[in-house]
């Protein structure tokens, strides 16, 4: 619906936002206003919670295909997780190629006609395997657990100071076995904790009370060990924002950048918008490479099954984005180098070097991107309660999302910092010679190494749960 909302818009003349007009070689645009806004926004908006719908249930149910009580199943899905990667590696690569090129050359609503008419494609292709899947039956809300343990324990320790109080004996229950089939799945097995609780994180042991005020809030040894798990796994998710904060950079200022250069291959000028094709290459070419080369090869040297661990993964990732945003510095130096020698700091003309230069950090972002991610969703699936790991795994999206609007304020708070201080913010103005856009990736460079020790803090604390057999 969001995308047929902005395929409308771009094609209907009447409901297109007012055109640009040039002054003195400087495009002046007026705001969208009134009914047009709200036509542009609610198509946005639906775009976004939809593409939400899909990212954060489309990888575990894929990976619940998978069984995972045998050591072949477990194999299986772990390269799922990297293929599911390369297959998002591979629309993206038509989004920046094929639609940029349609876009800039036919109209936006052409662009936009096309990932509609795919959309629609998608639907009976994905309806057509209904009978061979695998479907977990929702046994309700992992929210709602997690709320209830979390207000239970706070409202038993605000009403008994005496810790004695606080877990009394725990009556046996059926939700406390030491195993558990899952409901949808009966091939898989769930390992829970027993019915006495676990001495981790202690404060939630509070919630579990024989005569809670209120009956409602009765919670088992189960539920306040499985958000046990949730919260311990709540470091690692917060350690992955800064990366994709550093993600951020590759639609945003690596974009302007290369607009400023020579993007010319031979008699083909690459579209600035197409620069992101980069990393999406270098995740093409490297996710069958970790699948079939480097995780094989680790397994022998390490004789385990997984070979690599998923936070040992993670933590590459952080690595690899330092490391892109310390290369990124560089380029960005020895970009204003040549405008200053080439005398072109206030010309609009490209400098005489080419963009590849910038391909440079789209090379360590990529590489960071598919360990990351394929990393974040194989733990968080793993790792997760059988019944919370579409909400565990949805986490590698929500990280997404936090990390790029961190970046927005992170550019703010920067300006605002350096306009009070030194009078001219770093990255603010027409002109990106003029911008201290190199201190702003060392910037970022020093954040992605306070993050990683702050990833290593708790990744080396962290003890795997095991679910196979």
């Amino acid at each position: 619906m969001g995308l047929l909302l902005l395929t409308v818009q771009a094609h209907t003349r009447s409901l297109k936002p007012p055109t640009c007009v040039l002054e003195d070689g400087i495009a002046s645009c007026r705001e969208v206003e009134g009914g047009k806004a709200v036509m542009l926004f609610a198509g946005l908006y639906l775009v976004a919670l939809g593409v939400g719908g899909i990212k954060g249930s489309l990888a575990p149910h894929g990976a619940e295909q998978y069984d995972e009580t045998t050591q072949l199943g477990r194999k299986q899905r772990s390269a799922f997780f990297n293929y599911y990667v390369f297959c998002l590696s591979c629309g993206a690569l038509i989004a920046v190629t094929f639609v940029v090129w349609i876009e800039d050359n036919k109209g936006w609503q052409w662009g936009f006609g096309i990932s509609t008419a795919t959309i629609l494609l998608s639907i009976p292709i994905f309806l057509l395997g209904s009978p061979f899947y695998r479907n977990k039956i929702p046994t309700g809300s992992p929210i709602t657990t997690i709320f209830k343990v979390l207000t239970a324990a706070i409202f038993n320790t605000c009403k008994s100071k005496n810790s004695s109080n606080a877990v009394t004996e725990v009556h046996s229950s059926p939700t406390c076995s030491n195993e558990r089939r899952d409901e949808g799945n009966s091939n898989v097995k769930e390992k829970v904790p027993s019915q006495k609780p676990t001495e981790d994180i202690k404060f939630l042991n509070r919630a579990l009370r024989n005569n809670p005020a209120y009956p409602i809030a009765q919670c088992t040894v189960k539920e306040v060990e499985e958000v046990k798990i949730v919260v311990k796994i709540f470091p690692i998710f917060m350690s992955t924002i800064m990366l994709n904060c550093c993600l951020a950079q590759l639609s945003t200022f690596s974009v302007q950048q290369a607009a400023t250069m020579n993007t010319k291959l031979g008699s083909l000028k690459v579209p600035p918008a197409s620069l992101p094709v980069f990393p999406v290459i270098f995740i093409l070419i490297l996710a069958p490479v970790y699948n079939h080369v480097i995780i094989p090869f680790a397994r022998k040297v390490t004789k385990t099954e997984m070979g690599i661990t998923h936070l040992q993964r993670i933590g590459t990732g952080l690595i690899l984005s330092i490391v892109a945003m310390a290369v990124a510095a560089l380029v960005e130096i020895k970009r204003k180098r040549v405008a200053v020698n080439s005398g072109l700091v206030n010309s609009s003309e490209p400098l005489p070097i080419t963009f590849l230069w910038v391909a440079l950090q789209y090379l360590f972002l990529g590489s960071a991107d598919l360990f990351t991610l394929a990393g974040m969703m194989e733990f968080f699936f793993t790792d997760a309660p059988l019944g919370m790991r579409s909400l565990a795994t949805s986490l590698s999206w929500a990280s997404l999302a936090m990390g790029y609007y961190f970046s927005t304020v992170l550019v703010s708070i920067v300006n605002n910092i350096t306009s009070t201080y030194r009078h001219t913010p770093w990255l603010f103005g027409s002109n990106l010679n003029h911008y201290h856009l190199e201190r702003f990736y060392w910037l970022m460079c020093i954040l992605g190494g306070l993050n990683f020790l702050h990833f290593l803090f708790w990744a080396t604390r962290y003890k795997y749960r095991s679910t196979g057999p």
